[in-house]
């Protein structure tokens, strides 16, 4: 991978993705830290139901001071804001708590992400989950892991057999109806659908096999960008609602272990 005259090669990505893995650790002891005391009097609204408190923006400063350290010549996208527009090759992209809406509810499913792109290709991912104290990692050409085992994608190749995973995004457009018959149709014909409110939690369970497939519609590439390289890496396949690749950020995402075709026809049965 070129850039410019500087190479990253696999052992050099290890390192930064090490690095990167200690900063995502101290962001997520952060986070566990100020649970302690939050209560919902910090919440801020961004939308009717996009949530925010003091502390995804705290958790995002805290990323971005110690990400300027690693790689001085990276710019940033970040979800709250705390860098302007990017406009390098090099760029970090930062969700500082994917699962808001759970922290502040006290629900310990959410996570740390981030990941390092070069000119749009993913070279490092990683998602920390500070509640589990489970962090799933990759670099590009290196395999994925979790708390230094590798993981890799389920083997179970038929939807009967499947768990899925499935996000309800803030706003479905005029889509509801659509998505709510994809959901009625998996219901009956896996072992099951489960909605865990973060994104990068459930791409990470896909890689390591807990899941067979997670899709969602209407995501940002703060959501995805590092779970997409860990699914990747750990052997899995991530698509649009079409089969293409455009889901960085084209909103719509498929991520499955075997059965990306099985799932691409229940979506697109119903999915107009």
């Amino acid at each position: 991978i070129m850039k410019n005259t500087v190479s990253y090669d696999s052992k050099e990505l290890e390192r930064i993705c090490g690095e990167v893995i200690i900063v995502a650790r101290i962001a997520g002891d952060f986070i566990q830290q100020e649970s302690k005391k939050f209560t919902l009097d910090n919440i801020e609204h961004k939308s009717a139901k996009e949530l925010v408190s003091y502390v995804d923006k705290e958790a995002e400063k805290l990323i971005v001071k110690k990400l300027k350290i690693i790689l001085p010549e990276a710019g940033f996208i970040t979800e709250e804001g705390t860098e302007g527009e990017n406009s390098k090759s090099l760029t970090w992209i930062i969700d500082p708590l994917d699962g808001t809406t759970n922290f502040l509810h006290k629900l310990p499913t959410y996570s740390v992400c981030i990941a390092l792109m070069l000119d749009g290709n993913l070279l490092v991912g990683v998602v920390n989950d500070p509640n589990l104290g489970e962090c799933f990692y990759a670099w590009k050409g290196g395999g994925a892991y979790c708390n230094n085992k590798k993981i890799k994608v389920s083997e179970i190749s038929t939807l009967e057999n499947s768990l899925i995973a499935i996000g309800f995004p803030y706003s479905l457009l005029d889509r509801t109806e659509q998505y709510f018959q994809i959901f009625s149709h998996l219901i009956g014909k896996t072992h099951g659908v489960r909605r865990l409110g973060s994104a990068a939690i459930d791409l990470c369970y896909v890689a390591c096999g807990r899941f067979e497939a997670y899709f969602e519609y209407n995501l940002h590439i703060w959501d995805i960008a590092a779970g997409i390289l860990i699914v990747q890496e750990a052997g899995g396949k991530i698509c649009d609602y079409k089969g293409g690749n455009n889901y960085l950020y084209g909103a719509e995402l498929l991520a499955t272990g075997r059965i990306e075709a099985s799932m691409l026809k229940v979506i697109q049965e119903y999915w107009k």
